[in-house]
């Protein structure tokens, strides 16, 4: 027989696309594409945009940010270079309407700017709410103040009404549209009050335990901005300067980021799972797809077909399948990744820059790559056996050629898998734990398939359950494919139910319903009284009050300490940076003692937050040295803390056991539950001007309604996980439909009735799915147990119901997969299944 294999190919591949068989692999292939490459588009558009409006969102071609001024060497250094500079600073305070519009109170992103800025990018401006605006290259002057719209609404303030800022009083006199280095982070959520930097003293709002951030922008030829930026890297390599950071366009401002980062792994974490849930369907349909067929391959090799046109066919075929299926993967990941924008909405601009070609190549690869790596390999072993064993309808142990491919292809699909991760301890841990769980499933079948052919009692048992306890223990190996199989994609799915029900209900529950929502800071000492003498007119019993001061951490049993000492990056940012201290003589009552003694009023001697002290090595007994505003404090850790940092109280890493440290420049911190007084923010406020009045149930409130953009982000691609786990589910069910039909055929044949099959099948199904429901269920109650308490740090346990529930659902689910793939076996005639078992 002559016959070239591409028009052989080209024939089998339509008449198996109108037969239906390759349903199930262009199902699974454009599930995992579409996943995969929906995330690509909305990475590759989101990084582009990021390197496109670099420069703008720093506000420069390098900065130089800082806890403190920044150091005149720096500044001397880019004068000596010729470059452009310009110094900000920006702090959150509270921003107050006048008595004459209500007196109201808002928290606010003040921020202190000098002539020149911004140095890249351009400032818009409206003169009015609703206002497209300008570009413009002033900045507010004296006496005048430039704020977001929001604010106004807020307030109840209109153009040219006044705001107050501490001890000064500003003019309104513009409305910020676009500000070029906004950034991000928690602040980003209170609205911009934009000042003149020669206005901020007035206001006396600067005090020793403020948290400014200081910001030292440069601008000019490149060659001079990366001499400054190799210089100014120097310099704080060398620890000559603590507390700075250089961001430049290639570091970039962490925090603008960190939420979409985040975002962009839950995302990443989700396609991974529907991928390789989508490679178990791939490879359960193709050995479908082998099995059916057997009697077109044996008889190709009967009339003289080689193996090399045989095999050659089949890879065409499955070329063109993986080509139409990843292209259609490819469309439909572009159009979902539109959803990720606008579900995003917000974080996202919406005028991001176009795709480039690389999540197109991507997709067409991994597609390519899993249809050949799990689809090929036992299609492949029918064209290498001989004629005789083909009749016989037994495809044989797998040959080199289909076990190379097999190799390489599982290689080459865990590689495009770890590529598209963006995060190669996500992609591993994806990749390996996916792995580990089929391995895991796949044990313990094997051994509950061992126990239930001992357990079952042939001579007591009713037929139908002795008929499906042979059916099961007569084919182990399928038996354990399909439990491994019905219990990877249950787990996804079970997962998907705990951690958007259980887990976000427990992590809600962990904050106490009488946790304090209001927090102020910088109350001088001086107001100390009068502030608490306000909170107990007002009804309010219980507070937290507690003085801070700043200080960072320069030795450790006299040794000096750098980031460079660390190889935990969250090591390297605390030593890094300066904290936010306390004393007090008594224990705090919301803290819990877990090492070592706190004695009122013992000297010399510091309590340290559990966490911090495993973070950095530290244990009782060793002694710190703190920087306190050019104060050196020497201390021993006397005892270790347990902090719920949850319960909303005042909470410090580090903590001096005395009543009073007279020579530290101190502020207090109140922490307490706002009572229900109307207006009681405002007047607070107005008697207190310098204080920073935190409402944490606003913030909380916005933080938790970009946390449900991400989540409602994750939950929509949460849908091809679904869709996968249901492909694998059916895959799973119908991968032995053939042998049933022959097993079927011969049970009729000898007098076995329909009744009786039908019970054989419905418990032989129930049985396959109350297992698979079970080991899912048990394992993703461990990982979810895992993730409450290393990754969330909230108590959880779930409830005795769930592994029944999860049985229940996977019995249902496999009976429903079932019937509907399976419906056809038993409604055949007894003559044509005979004749197909036959043939």
């Amino acid at each position: 027989m002559n016959q070239s294999f591409l028009s052989l190919g080209w024939r089998t591949l339509w008449r198996d696309l109108r037969s239906g068989e390759l349903r199930l692999l262009l199902v699974a292939v454009t599930l995992a594409v579409a996943a995969l490459t929906a995330v690509g588009f909305f990475a590759d558009r989101l990084q582009g945009g990021l390197q496109r409006d670099a420069r703008q969102l720093i506000g420069g071609d390098a900065v130089v940010a800082s806890d403190n001024p920044t150091p005149a060497a720096f500044e001397a250094q880019a004068r000596a270079l010729g470059l452009q500079t310009v110094s900000t600073l920006g702090f959150p305070t509270m921003g107050r309407a006048g008595e004459a519009q209500g007196g109201a109170s808002r928290l606010v992103a003040l921020k202190a700017v000098a002539a020149g800025y911004p140095l890249r990018g351009s400032l818009k401006v409206a003169q009015q709410p609703g206002e497209e605006g300008g570009n413009t290259r002033d900045v507010p002057a004296p006496g005048e103040v430039w704020v977001d719209a929001p604010l106004l609404a807020a307030l109840d303030l209109k153009m040219g009404d006044a705001l107050l800022l501490g001890d000064s009083s500003f003019r309104v006199a513009r409305i910020i549209v676009i500000e070029p280095d906004r950034g991000g982070g928690f602040m980003s959520f209170a609205p911009r009050v934009m000042v003149n930097a020669a206005d901020l003293p007035a206001t006396h709002l600067v005090q020793p335990a403020s948290r400014i951030t200081y910001r030292f922008a440069v601008a000019g030829d490149e060659p001079a901005v990366q001499r400054f930026t190799r210089w100014a890297d120097a310099q704080i390599q060398s620890r000559e300067a603590r507390g700075l950071r250089l961001e430049s366009v290639e570091s970039g401002r962490p925090e603008m980021r960190q939420t979409l980062d985040r975002a962009e792994k839950f995302l990443s974490l989700v396609a991974l799972l529907s991928a390789l849930l989508s490679a178990v369907a791939v490879a359960l349909a193709a050995r479908a797809f082998a099995s059916k067929h057997l009697d077109d391959c044996a008889m190709l090799r009967v009339l003289g077909l080689s193996q090399r046109t045989i095999a050659l066919s089949y890879s065409f075929e499955f070329a063109l399948v993986g080509l139409f299926a990843s292209a259609l993967g490819v469309a439909v990941g572009f159009g979902v990744h539109y959803l990720f924008v606008l579900l995003l909405a917000g974080l996202v601009e919406a005028t991001l820059p176009a795709a480039t070609l690389w999540p197109v190549a991507y997709g067409l690869g991994i597609g390519l790559t899993l249809l050949f790596a799990f689809g090929l390999p036992p299609v492949l072993q029918l064209a290498k056996v001989p004629p005789l064993r083909v009749i016989r309808r037994d495809v044989g142990q797998l040959k080199p050629a289909s076990i190379a491919v097999l190799a390489l292809g599982v290689a080459g699909f865990a590689g495009l898998l770890l590529a598209v991760s963006s995060d190669i301890k996500l992609g591993l841990i994806a990749v390996g734990g996916f792995a580990g769980a089929v391995l895991l499933f796949a044990a313990l079948s094997w051994v509950a398939v061992w126990l239930l052919r001992k357990s079952v009692n042939e001579s007591t048992a009713p037929r139908w359950l002795v008929l499906a306890t042979r059916q099961v223990s007569a084919r182990p190996a399928y038996t354990v494919v399909q439990v491994s199989a019905l219990s990877v994609g249950l787990l996804a799915l079970v997962l998907l139910v705990l951690l958007r029900t259980d887990l976000i209900g427990a992590w809600r529950q962990a904050t106490p319903p009488d946790a304090p929502n209001r927090f102020v800071i910088n109350i001088l000492p001086e107001q100390g009284d009068a502030f608490r003498k306000t909170l107990d007119d007002a009804g309010v019993a219980k507070y937290d009050w507690y003085p801070m001061f700043r200080g960072r951490l320069v030795a450790v049993n006299d040794k000096p300490v750098n980031p460079a000492d660390y190889t935990d990056e969250r090591a390297q940012r605390l030593v890094d940076r300066e904290f936010n201290l306390s004393h007090a003589a008594q224990q705090p009552p919301h803290n819990e003692l877990v090492g070592g003694r706190w004695t009122p009023e013992e000297q010399g001697a510091v309590s340290v937050e559990e966490g911090l002290a495993q973070t950095l090595g530290l244990k009782l007994g060793d002694t710190l040295r703190f920087d306190i505003g050019g104060i050196q404090s020497d201390a021993r850790i006397t005892s270790l803390r347990k902090v719920d940092w949850g319960s909303l109280h005042a909470n410090f890493f580090v903590m001096y056991p005395v009543a009073a440290m007279p020579d530290l420049p101190i502020t207090y911190l109140a922490a307490y539950r706002a009572p229900e007084m109307a207006g009681f923010d405002n007047a607070l406020v107005r008697a207190f001007p310098n204080v920073t009045n935190v409402d944490m149930s606003t913030a909380l409130a916005q933080v938790q309604r970009v946390l449900d953009q991400v989540v409602r982000a994750v939950e929509f691609l949460f849908g091809f996980t679904l869709a996968a786990g249901l492909v694998v589910l059916f895959a799973a069910i119908t991968a032995t439909r053939e042998e049933r039909a022959r097993e079927f055929a011969i049970m009729r044949a000898v007098g076995a009735s329909s009744a009786l099959l039908r019970q054989v099948q419905r418990a032989e199904l129930a049985g396959v799915g109350v297992l698979a429901g079970l080991l899912a269920t048990l394992v993703a109650m461990a990982v979810g147990w895992a993730l409450a308490k290393f990754v969330f740090e909230f108590a959880w346990s779930g409830s005795p119901w769930v592994p029944l529930a999860g049985a229940a659902a996977g019995a249902v689910l496999a009976l429903g997969a079932g019937w509907w793939g399976l419906r056809d076996v038993l409604r055949r005639p007894v003559v044509d299944t005979l004749r197909r078992a036959a043939a």
